[in-house]
């Protein structure tokens, strides 16, 4: 019984995957060329890590490659970090994405030396790629977007803060750094041993919220980068790096080798950036898409065009003004989003159903067994959404098969409880009756039972599927599509009306859903039973 279930389970989940991984589709706003979806035409994937640039250069490359390769690009968009873009990139799950030679050197290869020139730079992390991994960096765009400490102006002028080592004589400072760069070498880790830095006052924040904690007067001290658009408007200034900690980071595609020989015509196209953008240049295409609300895909099609990298008519197509336009805007997509959401939300809580019902069954009468289970899936239930879904990622890649596992768990302790439960709360009377009528324990089980407690188990699998669906906007961080793709776009723009235009789907979809599934559990209690509650 255990392993059929199992097979149940993965049948599902590549079924969900297939389906997934055949929308073609990308981050908010970075569409597609239309073209290439001949069955006959080669695929590959282009990914991109969770910030605004990472998904520039990615819908670029992604261009490209349509218009002169011949291909079908799936887009990947919102990778979340880099070991997971890079782990993605290894295992085949993407094909392509833009790294950064600093970040290779400090946090893949865990270089600690000092800093080196640009050339020596991508010397080292080509020949480690190429030799470990298998993997080629293509030539550099043109640009290095190094990262930068921050400090708010007041702050700045008070304690007349030029550079970094000036930080040393004012440890009071409140520090709001973003977590990755906290966690990395080339970033918080190496900087305090570099400067002899120690905060007293730090905190960490997801780095979209840091301008405007800076804004609010919230921190003094805080991380960007070279080429953040938002450094144009922010009250803050940049402090020299006056020890020469950071490395150069040009930004380059780094591809799987296989790729140079299975589409020779893809390594051709994504050339043709090489040397075609600079730190001004970076800076102001950042600042299209964020301030000036230009989508990803339109901001890299003028800039193709404008550099006769692709033809075609210009057409600059900006997001709308106001939730409720931006809303009507986008309900093409909203609705092709929200149908990619129940299905990663179904399918997982159609799984929990399966493996946690029988199982809910077997051990509602032994009192020990459903101690244990129910134990083991409450400590699911406490591994944090995030964490669990990057533990997926070495089993299953990136995409609907790790979200869709990780839901699957995060289902399975309501549904187990409230099966037991429920056969617990039958009366034990009517058990007697219905032995007393000779029926066999499989007859009482269907016949008696699980009639009455329908209602409870569907009351735990109403609570899973609402519970998945608020879940599943966190799927988007792996590339597995869903409502919280405009999330976790919104929050990379600071684009409060774009978290909205996912977030309140999502939140109308639980409500309904629930309503649903309320009438349903309704019509699943045996008439007498309905109509003593109503009367109680």
């Amino acid at each position: 019984m255990a392993a059929l279930l199992a097979l149940l389970v993965a049948a599902l989940l590549v079924g969900a995957d297939g389906r997934a991984d055949k929308r073609g589709g990308g981050g908010d706003g970075a569409g597609g060329g239309g073209g290439g979806r001949g069955k006959q035409k080669p695929t590959i994937t282009i990914g991109s890590k969770k910030f605004t640039e990472s998904t520039l250069l990615g819908e670029m490359l992604a261009q490209l490659a349509e218009a002169h390769a011949g291909v079908r690009v799936v887009r990947r968009y919102n990778l979340g970090g880099t070991q997971l873009a890079y782990t993605a990139l290894k295992t085949g799950e993407i094909d392509c994405y833009v790294e950064y030679t600093g970040t290779a050197l400090r946090a893949i290869l865990k270089d600690k030396g000092s800093a080196q020139s640009a050339s020596a730079v991508f010397a080292r992390v080509s020949r480690a790629a190429r030799e470990q991994d298998k993997l080629l960096w293509l030539a550099p765009f043109g640009f290095s977007n190094t990262y930068v400490l921050i400090a708010h102006v007041a702050a700045a002028k008070k304690h007349a803060l030029r550079k970094i080592s000036d930080l040393l004589r004012v440890p009071d400072l409140r520090w709001g750094m973003s977590y990755e760069f906290l966690r990395r070498d080339d970033g918080m880790v190496g900087l305090r041993r570099a400067y002899k830095l120690a905060p007293k006052n730090l905190v960490g924040m997801e780095h979209d919220l840091v301008y405007q904690a800076l804004k609010n007067g919230k921190v003094d001290v805080s991380d960007s980068y070279s080429t953040d658009a938002k450094l144009l408007h922010a009250d803050a200034v940049i402090l020299r790096d006056d020890r020469r900690f950071f490395p150069p980071y040009e930004a380059a595609p780094l591809v799987r080798a296989e790729l140079a020989a299975r589409a020779p015509a893809v390594i051709a196209a994504f050339s043709m950036l090489a040397g075609r953008i600079d730190n001004v240049t970076m800076r102001v295409l950042n600042g299209e898409v964020e301030l000036s609300r230009k989508r990803f895909a339109s901001a890299a099609r003028v800039f193709l065009q404008s550099r006769g990298l692709i033809g075609g008519k210009r057409v600059v197509k900006r997001r709308a003004l106001g939730f409720f336009a931006l809303l009507w805007q986008r309900r093409g997509k909203t609705l092709r989003l929200t149908a990619e959401h129940l299905m990663l939300s179904g399918v997982a809580v159609l799984a929990a159903c399966l493996l946690g019902i029988p199982i809910g069954v077997m051990i509602s009468r032994r009192p020990r067994a459903s101690a244990l289970t129910l134990a083991a899936a409450g400590v699911l239930q406490t591994i944090p959404s995030i964490a669990l879904l990057a533990f997926m990622l070495p089993l299953f890649g990136v995409g609907a098969k790790p979200a869709i596992f990780a839901l699957f768990l995060y289902g399975l302790l309501p549904i187990l409880r409230n099966t037991v439960t429920g056969l617990r709360g039958v009366d034990p009377r009517l058990l007697e009756v219905g032995t007393g009528l000779g029926m066999r324990p499989m007859q009482r089980l269907w016949r008696v039972e699980l009639p009455l407690a329908a209602p409870t188990i569907l009351a735990g699998v109403r609570t899973s599927m609402v519970i998945n669906i608020g879940t599943a906007t966190l799927a988007a961080f792996i590339g597995a599509g869903g409502l919280g793709e405009p999330i976790v776009t919104g929050l990379s723009l600071t684009d409060t009306d774009l978290v909205l235009a996912g977030a309140v789907p999502a939140a109308l979809l639980a409500v309904i859903v629930d309503a649903l599934l309320a009438g349903v559990e309704r019509l699943a209690t045996p008439r007498g039973l309905r109509v003593r509650r109503e009367h109680d």
